[in-house]
């Protein structure tokens, strides 16, 4: 059985504070994944490093420097996800996603790469290293819409996208802290690699839950 690839929005993880009750849901999933292949979790720094990188911002701060806080946000979100999970995952953090480093454990947590990568990126390079064809993006929206859900209240939900469609709709560029379902530079690497990509919201474990059954589920495929 392919390895399992999540990338985990770190707003998801961590909103004010941690969320524990999250924590504990999600570790019972992954531990039952766990029994039948590998599980890859790639976190996202989310609104930890927004918040310092808006605070980087009045110093004057190039991209270059709000990226690296924000990498060590992932990092930190990381370490937090690990530790969760206990002996059940191994103790060293995935930092080179294209090199994911061995180990016998079948939990393997991953965090930032490098300035002008996302987590999501990092995700799709540590897929295509360890030969899955599926990047599961856990966030905090339940799918893809064709507009912007906030703006507009007839905004319709998209259950299957083109990459092209997609592209269309979020646009090509990508920066430090943007927030989009699953990042511009992140869905060209992924489609140049025929990697299937698939957005829900990481709150709603019940449904996470019933596409790892293999279940009927709501979200968006992308690819």
């Amino acid at each position: 059985m392919e390895p399992l690839v999540i990338s985990l929005g770190g707003s998801v993880l961590v909103n004010d504070e941690p969320d524990t009750g999250f924590l504990r849901e999600f570790q019972r999933l992954i531990l039952r994944q766990a029994t039948k292949r590998k599980v890859f979790i790639c976190v996202g720094g989310g609104s930890t490093a927004r918040r310092y990188q808006k605070a980087l911002e009045g110093f004057g701060s190039g991209p270059d420097a709000r990226d690296w806080i924000g990498i060590h946000a992932t990092r930190l979100n990381a370490h937090l996800l690990r530790l969760s999970f206990g002996k059940d995952a191994d103790r060293k953090l995935v930092e080179h996603p294209k090199h994911p480093h061995a180990t016998r454990k079948r939990i393997i947590i991953a965090a930032g790469w490098k300035p002008g990568w996302s987590t999501d990126y990092d995700a799709v390079l540590l897929a295509q290293a360890v030969d899955s064809s599926t990047v599961v993006n856990l966030t905090n929206v339940d799918c893809v819409y064709d507009k912007d859900p906030r703006r507009y209240k007839d905004a319709k939900p998209l259950s299957q996208l083109s990459w092209a469609n997609y592209k269309r709709i979020i646009g090509g560029r990508w920066a430090p802290g943007l927030h989009t379902p699953f990042d511009p530079i992140a869905a060209r690497e992924a489609e140049k690699a025929k990697i299937r990509v698939v957005i829900m919201d990481g709150n709603d474990q019940k449904n996470f839950g019933r596409f790892l059954e293999g279940k009927e589920f709501k979200g968006t495929v992308l690819g």
